[in-house]
């Protein structure tokens, strides 16, 4: 991830941490230019759209430039810092050579450098960074100036007669589109045939935007004046009052939240159930614990008698614990459970998980709950803690709610959300008694999670949960 400007200058690019990021934002520079840098000496923290992360530099030298301020969001790929190795003080590069770094003439020599670490040795190639390429010719929409892709998508004025041949002459009918589901459904509830459609997303992805555009694009157009207008409407600024309303930039966590609830929401057909349980057994039993010498200085509380019992209806409904693959028409079973525990930080909703939690015993159940909590209190989860989720519990209760409907993580076919523990009027052994009271909502995945297979699972962790000694009897 590093190019050579000059014979003694290098240029390190910002690097992908392994998990098929494409961009990260420059949260703080520890170094300023004329420092003296050593190899693994750490010279920024990033933020990815699942972390916050701190990257070394991978050689010596004298700090000549910085390409980019603190709170920037930059690609991967891209040159952040220039390194002078040659031994001597370099100044800092004027402006105008900064866009060098990028040039494409520089990439043969990108290539040459080798690796660049990350967080652990050494990384990924350059290439890693790439999504597969499409098969056949690719459309040029890349190459296209703003200008020109705005009229390609049919939001300019009407462009010559000759242009308007050029969008079906793509080979894209040879193809099969790439295309999002929800995108496809649009496609089609609009009757847009996406063969036609010029895409404007990454690596040629029709985008929902691009199928509107065509669908505007086939409408005839209005004589001058909408012509006259639509610049007009460009133009216009947004304007809202500073002192009654704020706008923040949606990027890092927040950014990759709502794209993957958004996705998950519009993808997965969410199908919720709910039961109201009696969980003052576990109550007793959490205080018991507590008390045991084989969970001294182990956290012990309610989620962690929630999350075995989650794990116990898993291996008794072990069908639960799965996958949908939507391009090869699969269901993948998966027969180990990373369980992700969703975690609210002040950088927004994270969901790391505990790796093969099915095979942990209760107190290693606690220290892995303790860790993960810590770690992402401090702003320390890596994003490898946060990929491979098979379920995943949130614990809505400690906010005072009683319950809620979950939506799925991406990639996962069910969610247990747990209400606050209140102490309410229930009928026990005959009579009307205070009991412990919670209420539990399973989200699952309809297209591989059946009503009866939600309901039994649901319904083993409520059992387990009123009856904690089917902890050993089921388990």
């Amino acid at each position: 991830m590093t190019t050579m400007t000059e014979a003694s200058v290098r240029e390190f690019k910002m690097p992908d941490v392994g998990e098929g990021l494409t961009e990260a934002e420059i949260l703080k520079w520890y170094v300023q230019p004329g420092d003296m840098v050593t190899d693994g000496q750490v010279v920024c923290e990033v933020e990815t759209a699942k972390a916050a992360v701190e990257l070394p530099i991978p050689y010596d030298g004298v700090v000549r430039d910085l390409h980019f301020p603190e709170g920037t969001t930059v690609d991967v790929g891209t040159a952040i810092i220039s390194v002078d190795v040659g031994g001597g003080s370099a100044a800092p590069a004027p402006a105008a050579e900064r866009p060098a770094a990028a040039e494409p003439a520089e990439e043969p020599k990108a290539a040459g450098s080798g690796r660049q670490p990350v967080l652990v040795g050494y990384g990924v190639a350059t290439s890693s960074t790439r999504r597969r390429p499409r098969k056949g010719p690719e459309v040029p929409v890349r190459q296209a100036s703003p200008a020109i892709q705005t009229e390609l998508n049919g939001h300019a004025p009407a462009a010559p007669a000759a242009a308007a041949p050029a969008i079906p002459a793509a080979p894209a009918g040879t193809q099969r589109p790439l295309a999002k589901p929800p995108v496809r459904k649009l496609a089609k509830d609009l009757g847009v045939d996406l063969t036609t459609v010029v895409p404007t997303g990454p690596d040629g992805v029709i985008t929902r935007e691009d199928v509107h555009a065509a669908v505007a694009s086939a409408v005839p157009a209005v004589p001058e004046p909408s012509a006259a207008s639509a610049p007009a409407a460009a133009q216009a600024p947004v304007s809202y009052d500073t002192a009654r309303e704020t706008r923040i930039p949606v990027k890092g966590v927040r950014k990759a939240t709502a794209a993957a609830m958004v996705g998950s929401a519009f993808t997965a057909p969410h199908v919720t159930e709910f039961v109201t349980v009696d969980v003052t057994r576990t109550m007793k039993l959490v205080e018991e614990l507590k008390a045991d010498k084989e969970f001294a200085g182990l956290r012990v509380n309610p989620l962690l008698l929630i999350a075995k019992a989650l794990l116990v209806a898993i291996r008794r409904n072990p069908d639960v614990n799965a996958s949908w693959d939507e391009a090869a028409q699969e269901i993948v079973v998966k027969h180990y459970v990373n369980l992700g525990i969703a975690a609210a930080t002040p950088r927004g909703l994270i969901v790391p998980n505990i790796k093969d939690a099915h095979a942990k015993t209760l107190p290693q159940l606690a220290e892995s709950l303790g860790d993960l909590v810590a770690t992402a209190r401090d702003g320390k989860t890596s994003p490898a803690a946060m990929q491979g989720g098979t379920v995943t519990i949130t614990n809505v209760g400690v906010f005072g709610v009683d319950t809620g409907t979950p939506i799925l993580n991406p990639g996962e076919s069910a969610i247990l959300a747990v209400g606050a523990i209140k102490p309410q009027p229930w009928v026990h052994k005959g009579k009307v008694k205070p009991r412990q009271v919670t209420t539990l909502a399973l989200s699952f995945d309809h297209r591989l999670v059946d009503g009866q297979l939600g309901s039994k699972v649901l319904a083993d962790v409520a059992a387990i949960l009123e009856q904690p000694k089917r902890l050993i009897t089921w388990a």
